[in-house]
């Protein structure tokens, strides 16, 4: 039987929220790359050059990406020998992972993109 301690469970979660709310996908990037330089409209050249900006700001210092991100819909697979592990008193459940990772370093409010 596979033992996944519910503390590590909760990490991998908020780690990921994290990772999400600072990184584009790469698809993403390189399609609004090529996007920008087949586009005509200065304008609209003007619009996704800024979001190309932010996006490598948000990379490489770690913000979060000025957007709003909606709802986390969260699916896990877990076998028939698998059991979550939780010490006395520790919280259970996803929705924890998510508060401590918002708590980390917030999407939205305060912080300015």
């Amino acid at each position: 039987m596979t033992v996944i301690r519910q503390q590590d469970f909760i990490d991998s979660v908020a780690g990921a929220l994290q990772y999400i709310s600072y990184y584009h996908p790469v698809d993403y990037i390189t399609s609004l790359a090529r996007a920008y330089e087949r586009e005509q409209s200065p304008a609209a050249r003007d619009a996704m050059a800024q979001i190309l900006i932010n996006s490598r700001m948000c990379f490489e210092g770690h913000r979060p990406i000025c957007q709003d991100t909606g709802i986390v819909n969260a699916f896990v697979k877990v076998g028939m020998d698998v059991r979550f592990a939780a010490a006395p008193g520790e919280p259970a459940g996803a929705h924890h992972a998510g508060a401590r990772a918002h708590r980390h370093r917030p999407a939205r409010g305060p912080r300015k993109c």
